[in-house]
C-alpha cells in the first residue's frame, strides 16, 4: 500500500513536469491525481492483459502518465475559473 501510494506521487509529480505552465494543485491534490492515474493505468494494462492492476509494469506506467497528465489538465480547468483577482 505505502508503494502504491509512493507511485502514486511520483506519477503525480511527472504528471505536473510534462504539463506545461504553472498548476496551482497542492501536494495533496497532486498525489490524489497520480493514485487516479495510477488506478486507470492498471486497470487499462490489466484489461489489455499485459499485466495486473497492482503491478507496476511499462504499459500501465505509461497510461498511468498519460491519465494523470490529463487529470492535471482537468484539475487546473477546473480551478482556473476560481481565481480572484487582486
Amino acid at each position: 500500500m505505502i508503494g502504491f501510494i509512493v507511485f502514486g506521487l511520483v506519477v503525480g509529480v511527472i504528471a505536473r513536469l510534462i504539463k506545461p505552465g504553472k498548476q496551482n494543485l497542492s501536494l495533496l491534490a497532486t498525489l490524489g491525481l497520480g493514485l487516479v492515474g495510477s488506478v486507470i493505468g492498471g486497470t487499462i494494462a490489466s484489461l489489455i492483459g499485459t499485466g495486473d492492476i497492482f503491478e507496476l509494469d511499462f504499459i500501465g506506467t505509461v497510461v498511468a502518465v498519460v491519465a494523470a497528465v490529463a487529470l492535471v489538465g482537468t484539475a487546473e480547468q477546473l480551478t482556473g475559473g476560481k481565481r480572484s483577482s487582486t
